[in-house]
């Protein structure tokens, strides 16, 4: 049964109604061991002669104290005295059952109320981590995130919700500015996109020379599919968030020797120089055999247009990891982890024919997280990056 009113107010009919429950379980004890032997006790006190008492001692002191009267007992007694002596001794019983009873309640009306007061505080300091809990969910927003609980107290289990609150509102955080750097870096392309189009188009328009007008219809083309490679890459990026629909098991080797096949016959690996070459073992995994297709082609993709003439790819098929490793530029160990966030470049964007989105590992990124698997990345002592993801045991 739920007691009504807040969580303090049942807390404290709890420790309350326990304390006065073991107070009054204490004094029906008390009074039931009194009681038992309150007969025999003042039944002997008072059936001593006053001449068994020593003398000069005065007979009241043993009565009023029940110990026993020294002194050979008497040998015969007169039964008017016995019977006077019995309802003595029952009159006394009566009169201090009633005594203590009266005294056992008072005493239990006084400790029911010490209990309840003590346990409404300590109600109030038990909950009061849950209240700065809950005033600081209260004041987060999209503006003051970075606000933590950091609760001084003693390691219990409302020190550790309270540390997993921290460490939850660490992880919103990032989210939360990961996604406005997405949403603001998207408006960027997206507008840088349109404002080229709209100024290759004024140009082209404003002019009748032959050439100036070829010129622009590439340049527009150029535009037009870097926006749709964009287009692409944001719907494909929302589509692995989502997770998977789906798996199967899929032939990683296979479709790890088939990609970078084609990509070392492309026009790009040709012009440069680059050998794309792969290692594998058989590897299957389970999953979407098209987001992981897309997996791949992207880490091969980034390794080739990152890179330098003569260079190499590198892609390795073995256990139950994926790795491409590349030649290229140095990168900064600081910045690989900021390299799967999306719209992120070694280099500000030069909008040159071929160039990226900024998409690429980002896309890795979620494609791995919706398989389960883990993904790390270095950067190469002579340049270049190492991306590996490690995909999960079957189940």
């Amino acid at each position: 049964m739920r007691l009504p009113g807040g969580e303090r107010a049942r807390l404290t009919a709890l420790y309350g109604g326990l304390l006065v429950l073991a107070g009054a379980m204490l004094i029906v004890l008390i009074n039931f061991l009194v009681t038992q032997g309150l007969y025999s006790t003042i039944s002997t006190a008072v059936a001593r002669s006053p001449a068994d008492v020593p003398e000069g001692s005065d007979p009241s002191l043993y009565v009023s104290t029940g110990l026993s009267v020294p002194g050979p007992a008497p040998a015969q007694r007169d039964p008017g005295a016995t019977e006077t002596i019995k309802v003595f001794t029952l009159a006394a019983e009566q009169a201090t059952q009633g005594q203590l009873l009266t005294v056992s309640l008072i005493t239990l009306a006084v400790f029911a109320i010490l209990s309840v007061a003590l346990a409404w505080w300590m109600a109030g300091r038990v909950l009061r981590p849950v209240g700065v809990i809950t005033r600081t969910a209260r004041r987060l927003s999209g503006e003051n995130l970075h606000e933590r609980i950091a609760l001084e107290a003693p390691t219990g289990e409302l020190k550790q919700l309270a540390d997993t609150f921290d460490d939850m509102l660490d992880r919103i955080e990032h989210l939360v500015g990961a996604q406005k750097r997405f949403a603001a870096n998207a408006a960027h392309e997206l507008r840088t996109s349109l404002a080229v189009q709209r100024a290759a188009a004024e140009i082209g328009l404003a002019t009748s020379d032959p050439e100036a007008v070829a010129r622009i219809r590439r340049k527009l083309i150029e535009v037009a599919d870097s926006s749709e490679r964009l287009i692409e890459g944001l719907l494909l990026l929302s589509v692995s968030d989502q997770g998977l629909d789906h798996r199967e098991p899929v032939s990683l080797d296979e479709l790890v020797r088939s990609v970078t096949a084609e990509y070392a016959a492309s026009q790009q690996a040709r012009d440069h120089g680059i050998t794309v070459r792969s290692q594998t073992t058989p590897v299957t995994v389970q999953g979407d055999p098209v987001l992981l297709t897309h997996l791949v082609r992207n880490l091969v993709c980034n390794a080739l247009r990152y890179n330098h003439d003569g260079g190499h790819v590198t892609v390795t098929a073995h256990g139950r990891a994926l790795e491409v490793d590349n030649s290229g530029p140095h990168v900064p160990p600081e910045t690989v982890p900021y390299l799967f966030e999306p719209f992120r470049r070694l280099e500000a964007r030069r909008h040159a024919p071929g160039e990226g989105a900024g998409l690429g590992l980002s896309i890795v990124a979620s494609i791995a997280r919706a398989h389960q698997a883990r993904t790390d990345a270095e950067a190469n002592p002579d340049g270049g990056l190492t991306v590996r993801i490690v995909f999960p045991q079957p189940r």
